[in-house]
């Protein structure tokens, strides 16, 4: 596919909504971890892949590996990677643009034999959908998936194990995931996901961190009981008790600057208008750049959510789901990064991801820098979800600056180890 960074992104767009078309669900993109649509979009890149020069296998998480070997004696690895996962009802970009992003660059790059290798790497999960657990893909990578996680089960009673076993691979592999030892450093491009970009009219974001991130399941549980027959004062509501709750925490999260905490899920049984609720189950996601600010509303809104119980005699069950904390990207390499940008010939922005990545898993790991792209409308995790055809070539033409700043450093580095 090689040819002007135009063309290329034209290709990219194209390749991407190709990919779009493979759901779970009719007229919408959904495509949780080891779905059966995973098979088609394997295909489809294992194709372009090979068609690249690249070796290409499935890991035993499910994780698509396409390595393309430098011609360069004991070369290196840099990693390019993202996700292949969707939430329901999702855009065509999100995860999936960072992977063909990467396989265009091998595309363009392999005849200038780089004195480094490229594995892309397309996550099979990061979203956290199907099992409650984000970033399946990029910890079995950064060998950091516990068997007691294997165990989880989705809504319809299988577990991570036995969709692993379903898919066709076997978890006793899982080892043989982790990234090489000759890997150098992770890349991951990735549509923003927010509005800041396109507010200042600039098509690229250096991530400089990731938010810590704080997920949990709250359930409250009362009686089920008559609407019409129950007098208010001998209920005992769970939705009440998860209703005030729930406006609490936005109250909480606007009266704190930089912090964002988010309801995105309530489940009330029995779930009838004329019952009054005996059991809600709800979510909660607490983000901020301070781990310690962070914390800090996640033990005011528990506590809250405690009082609220209390006050209509429900009982609380608290269960974490995610405890991440802020995740700092390599300085160097965002440095470069940054500096790629402006040779191409276009200003970007330093900032902070307020979105989880597999980045954050990978960085603490293995030297790690992310470039963001404009998102149209601020949109993400929505059907309308899009990327302008101008900002992928910026994106493509800043990462073969970046390439070619790495490589000056990485021959000196070989002449370094030569004569010690």
């Amino acid at each position: 596919m090689p040819g002007t960074n135009k063309d290329c992104a034209t290709c990219i767009i194209a390749r991407c909504r190709e990919i779009a078309t493979h759901t779970e669900v009719p007229g919408e993109i959904t495509r949780r971890f080891l779905t059966p649509p995973m098979h088609a979009v394997h295909a489809l890149l294992h194709q372009w892949m090979e068609a690249a020069g690249m070796t290409v296998h499935t890991d035993a998480i499910g994780n698509l590996r396409g390595l393309w070997l430098s011609p360069v004696a004991n070369a290196p690895r840099l990693v390019i990677g993202s996700h292949l996962d969707t939430v329901p009802n999702a855009g065509a970009f999100d995860g999936i643009l960072g992977v063909v992003m990467g396989i265009t660059i091998v595309e363009e790059l392999r005849e200038r034999q780089p004195p480094f290798s490229i594995e892309v790497i397309g996550f099979s999960e990061e979203e956290g959908v199907r099992f409650s657990k984000a970033f399946l893909g990029s910890l079995a990578v950064a060998g950091k998936l516990d068997p007691e996680t294997l165990q989880r089960t989705d809504q319809d009673g299988v577990s991570i194990a036995e969709a692993i076993y379903n898919y066709g691979l076997d978890p006793a592999n899982l080892p043989a995931a982790v990234l090489s030892r000759d890997a150098f450093a992770y890349l991951e491009f990735h549509i923003e996901q927010g509005p800041i970009l396109e507010s200042e009219g600039i098509s690229l974001g250096i991530v400089e961190a990731l938010v810590g991130q704080t997920r949990m399941q709250l359930l409250f549980e009362g009686h089920a009981n008559h609407a019409g027959t129950t007098p208010m004062h001998l209920r005992h509501d769970a939705m009440a008790a998860a209703a005030e709750f729930v406006v609490a925490v936005e109250a909480y999260a606007t009266a704190h600057e930089g912090l964002v905490a988010t309801v995105g899920k309530l489940e009330a049984s029995p779930g009838v208008g004329n019952v009054i609720a005996g059991r809600v189950k709800t979510s909660l996601d607490i983000r901020h750049a301070d781990d310690n600010t962070r914390r800090a509303a996640v033990d005011a809104l528990t506590q809250i959510a405690k009082t609220a119980a209390t006050r209509r005699g429900v009982t609380l069950t608290l269960r974490t789901e995610m405890e991440q904390s802020a995740v700092p990207l390599d300085p160097h390499l965002t440095t470069l990064l940054h500096r790629a940008a402006a040779q191409a010939g276009y200003p970007s922005r330093r900032m902070t991801s307020g979105a989880g990545h597999d980045a954050m898993i990978l960085a603490p790991t293995i030297p790690s820098t992310m470039l963001f792209l404009r998102s149209p409308g601020g949109l993400s995790h929505h059907p309308d979800e899009a990327v302008l055809p101008q900002d992928v070539e910026a994106a493509l033409a800043t990462a073969m600056e970046f390439l070619a700043l790495l490589s000056p450093e990485l021959s000196d580095d070989k002449t370094k180890d030569s004569h010690a």
